[in-house]
């Protein structure tokens, strides 16, 4: 089971990627925010496959109201995802998100 020190391992292994708070709570930035402890065991991250990852997995994968206006974000329950699966999910976040110095494409 992934933890908040692996969340911070893989996004700090990006190329230009800072940790800072955000609504106080440990966040990742890479242009923009790549990724943020939701609360404990709970990681947001943005995607282009939210409907499908809920959908095939809605007690892994999930979103609040609050993420309604946010279509790219995603809430993922950490003791629900493998390792692999949280660096695939966690590398797609950091090239949505922007990777600093590069426009999105």
């Amino acid at each position: 089971m992934p933890t908040e020190d692996d969340v911070r391992r893989i996004c700090l292994d990006l190329p230009g990627v800072t940790e800072r708070p955000s609504w106080g709570r440990p966040a990742w930035f890479a242009r923009t925010l790549m990724a943020r402890i939701w609360e404990p065991g709970v990681l947001t991250v943005k995607t282009d496959e939210r409907e499908a990852l809920a959908g095939t997995a809605p007690e892994t994968f999930f979103w609040t109201p609050h993420h309604d206006r946010s279509p790219n974000l995603v809430l993922v329950r950490l003791d629900r995802v493998a390792a692999d699966e949280l660096g695939e999910l966690l590398d797609e976040s950091y090239r949505i998100a922007g990777p600093p110095g590069k426009s999105r494409s």
